[in-house]
């Protein structure tokens, strides 16, 4: 549970950016009529809210086309970048929208500007600057592959339309040094925590910043964010009377500090070998939009951790 994973591929990667596995197209249909990529939309709207199209016509598509709408004042994007990304998709041949991150429960994507997403995406962002809004014409096949996407209701003949919004990333939570009192307390049995007790704590907020207590100051040496730690732990979410996971019934775990959830690289380093630490860590920090078993969407987590060794 300590793992920073890899989320399971993105809603942007999974459904818009790969190529789909089926055709759900006409193989036989007759090429349409209409006028050619963004002659046959009209796109309004501010950046960083949903964009408002009106089809004028059937959309064709001879070639991919790339237009700037807007341009940002932010860092270029290049190859390898991890890009926070909204999108908006249209079926240039029904006229319709068939996905949008703007929608409601939607947030932006991360996105990974790599060869793992489908080519036209990478080409298309490769260079443009953060805070920009770009649109994007293609065939079907241009943008998907030779199946289209049935996912998102795009025959293999079909045309379409994407709007990208290339995000600003959020400013990340400060760490905050609290006292206990601050913290859920550690009901213990033989000496060894057993759950967390939130009376008198208020419910988090997703937008908190990353809250730290030590208990119990230790003299090993001084932890870095290069180290591997050998630690137990315990984890809950807000007013669970049981933990998620714990490790003090079965056997230390052992990890490299950057290879866990953010808020415990961050809320580690700089702790003596030793010590015993309360973190509470914002979703951001944490598993974010993705749930875990025994955790929610967008929870913040609370650990207690034992620092025993590291090097």
């Amino acid at each position: 549970m300590l793992s920073r994973r890899r989320p399971a591929a993105t809603l942007a990667v999974s459904v818009v950016l790969l190529s789909a596995l089926a055709a759900c197209g006409d193989d036989t249909a007759d090429e349409p009529e209409g006028l050619d990529g963004l002659a046959a939309v009209e796109i309004s709207g501010d950046y960083g809210k949903e964009p408002e199209v009106t089809w004028k016509d059937q959309m064709t598509a001879e070639d991919v086309d790339v237009k700037v709408l807007s341009e940002g004042d932010g860092e270029k994007v290049a190859d390898g970048d991890q890009v926070l990304v909204n999108f908006w998709v249209g079926n240039g041949f029904t006229e319709k929208k068939t996905f949008s991150t703007y929608d409601e429960g939607g947030a932006p994507e991360t996105v990974p500007i790599t060869d793992e997403v489908s080519p036209i995406f990478k080409d298309s962002l490769v260079g443009q600057t953060i805070g920009s809004r770009i649109a994007v014409t293609a065939s079907a096949e241009d943008a998907f592959g030779e199946s289209g996407n049935p996912g998102l209701q795009i025959g293999n003949r079909d045309t379409v339309l994407l709007i990208f919004d290339l995000m600003e990333a959020p400013e990340p939570p400060k760490l905050v040094d609290v006292p206990a009192r601050r913290q859920p307390k550690v009901i213990e049995r033989k000496g060894e925590p057993v759950r967390m007790n939130f009376d008198g704590i208020k419910a988090p907020s997703a937008e908190g910043p990353l809250l730290r207590t030590i208990v119990k100051q230790g003299k090993g040496a001084t932890v870095t964010e290069d180290m591997s730690l050998t630690v137990n732990y315990l984890g809950s979410v807000y007013g669970k009377k049981k933990p998620f996971d714990e490790s003090y019934s079965k056997e230390p775990a052992t990890f490299e500090l950057t290879g866990v959830v953010a808020g415990w690289t961050q809320g580690l380093a700089g702790v003596k070998v030793g010590s015993r630490v309360l973190l509470t860590i914002p979703p951001v920090l944490g598993y974010a939009a993705q749930e875990q078993a025994g955790i929610p969407a967008n929870s913040t987590l609370y650990f207690v951790v034992d620092i025993i060794s590291a090097k």
